[in-house]
C-alpha cells in the first residue's frame, strides 16, 4: 500500500459564509493524500496501473469550483468526488486552507482537515 500526497496546490475560489467571500474570493491551499495499491505499477512501470496524479488533480480543480459555505464541506465533496472518480483509492484526507480569512485580525489561513475511508461494498 502506498501513499500518494499533492502537496500546496494553490486555489482561487468563493467559499465562505460571508457575501463578500462568495463575491471577492480568496486563495485557498490544499493538500490530498491518498492509499492505493501500487503493487503492480511498482513491476509494470505503467501509468495505467496506478493512481494518474493529473487525473487527480483535475477532479480536485472540478469539485473545487463549486462554492461552499463551509471548508467542512468543501472538503467533504472532494474526498468523496475522489473517491467516486479513482476505485483503486482506499482513503483520502484532505486539508483544506483558506489563505487571509476575513477574522478582523491578523492571521495567515484557517484549514479544516478531512479524511475518509472507502466504505466496503456490500
Amino acid at each position: 500500500m502506498a501513499k500518494i500526497t499533492l502537496n500546496d496546490i494553490m486555489l482561487y475560489g468563493f467559499h465562505g459564509c460571508f457575501e463578500e467571500e462568495q463575491k471577492i474570493g480568496t486563495f485557498f491551499k490544499l493538500n490530498i493524500s491518498f492509499s492505493c495499491n501500487t503493487s503492480k505499477a511498482e513491476k509494470t512501470d505503467n501509468i495505467e496501473d496506478t493512481i494518474n496524479y493529473l487525473s487527480v488533480f483535475q477532479t480536485i480543480k472540478k469539485t473545487f469550483e463549486k462554492p461552499c459555505h463551509l471548508l467542512e464541506a468543501l472538503a467533504r465533496n472532494i474526498c468523496e468526488e475522489l473517491l467516486k472518480e479513482f476505485p483503486l483509492m482506499e482513503d483520502c484526507s484532505v486539508e483544506v486552507k483558506k489563505l487571509n480569512p476575513p477574522l478582523g485580525g491578523q492571521l495567515s489561513d484557517v484549514s479544516v482537515f478531512l479524511s475518509v475511508q472507502r466504505t466496503p461494498s456490500k
